[in-house]
């Protein structure tokens, strides 16, 4: 029997936190639950000292785990395994695969990720507004987004409301529209229930499609569902959404911006969205900014919402890096 076997799973946590040090391990720590910690805190106080074969056999257990792990995200178990089976042998390779599909669970239509979007849309064009709703709630955001931005103009929003109001989904179900796509794409075991969609999941779509796709979804929903249309526009940046920007954050912004974007972007733009810019750039710059505006004369819609959406881009990295705060959620939401 492996040493590392003699040890427990929380042993050998505690272990493997021991070997990373202090900061590594509270980073790792940073990603679990209160109980979590408790129950390695503790493990690790019992620690006294750690002996050498068994910390090699911990780390390359980990080693092994990651490199499954790994194997599972690109091609699925049976990927996984064959790969595994090469190169650790195979009662060690389904070990391993067994350990892991016990902790990890696969998600719906994964072996709809790896499709081309253009395929999947073919695929799924002509099912009901739910049934696309629900492939796409599971899919990548960016993949979704292909397909929600190629779906005719009165479906996308449709879906998008579907996706946003979503919560449970039945085993069966999502069983049965599996199985739609199985005979053409790929096979997947049946799953326990799961959440899918919401309003988190119709912002991560919306994020990443293009701006006539996102107005026009926005644009309905504030129709059919004003209250809807509201609680999803909290979540997501649009390009109006500048004039809510504080003086430090825009001028950020500005640094990081194209001139020949910010004049095409503001073209086609409001008063109040030109005068909050402005505001932010030296009168020199704002004049110049004018003879650009000037100089473009008569511009396509499109070529505005692009220039629009890529500056929106910059301002998401931007915030993502954490340099700048954008207020969500409106009034009650304080930023100190």
């Amino acid at each position: 029997m492996s040493k590392s076997n003699q040890l427990t799973g929380r042993q050998k946590a505690a272990v493997f936190l021991i070997s990373l040090g202090p900061d590594n391990s509270a980073e790792v720590m940073k990603h679990m639950n209160e109980e979590e910690i408790e129950q390695l805190t503790l493990e690790i106080a019992h620690v006294r000292t750690i002996k050498g074969e068994h910390l090699d056999l911990v780390m390359e257990e980990f080693g092994n785990i990651y490199m499954a792990s790994q194997f599972l995200a690109q091609g699925g178990i049976d990927y996984a395994k064959q790969v595994l089976e090469k190169a650790l042998g195979n009662e060690m390779a389904i070990d391993i695969i067994n350990r892991l599909s016990s902790n990890l669970q696969i998600k719906p239509f994964d072996f709809v990720r790896k499709t081309d979007p253009s395929q999947v849309l073919n695929f799924i064009q002509g099912e009901h507004p739910q049934t696309i709703a629900l492939i796409l709630s599971y899919l990548d955001p960016q993949q979704s987004a292909a397909i929600i931005s190629a779906l005719p103009a009165e479906r996308q929003s449709d879906v998008a409301r579907r996706i946003a109001i979503m919560d449970r989904t039945s085993p069966e179900i999502i069983h049965d529209v599996e199985s739609i796509l199985e005979r053409k794409i790929s096979t997947l075991g049946t799953q326990d229930y799961t959440i899918a969609g919401g309003i988190k999941a119709v912002v991560n779509i919306l994020n990443k499609v293009d701006r006539a796709t996102e107005k026009t979804i926005l644009e309905t929903l504030e129709v059919q569902d004003p209250e809807l249309s509201e609680e999803i526009k909290k979540l997501m940046f649009v390009f109006e959404d500048i004039t809510k920007m504080d003086d430090r954050s825009i001028q950020l912004v500005l640094r990081e911006v194209d001139t020949k974007d910010l004049a095409l972007a503001l073209k086609g733009s409001s008063e109040d969205v030109n005068v909050k810019v402005k505001k932010n750039m030296s009168k020199r710059a704002g004049q110049m900014l004018d003879e650009d505006i000037a100089f473009l004369g008569p511009v396509r819609l499109r070529d505005v919402e692009e220039a629009q959406q890529r500056i929106v881009n910059i301002i998401r990295k931007l915030e993502d890096s954490g340099e700048i705060i954008i207020s969500r959620g409106g009034g009650d939401e304080l930023i100190v």
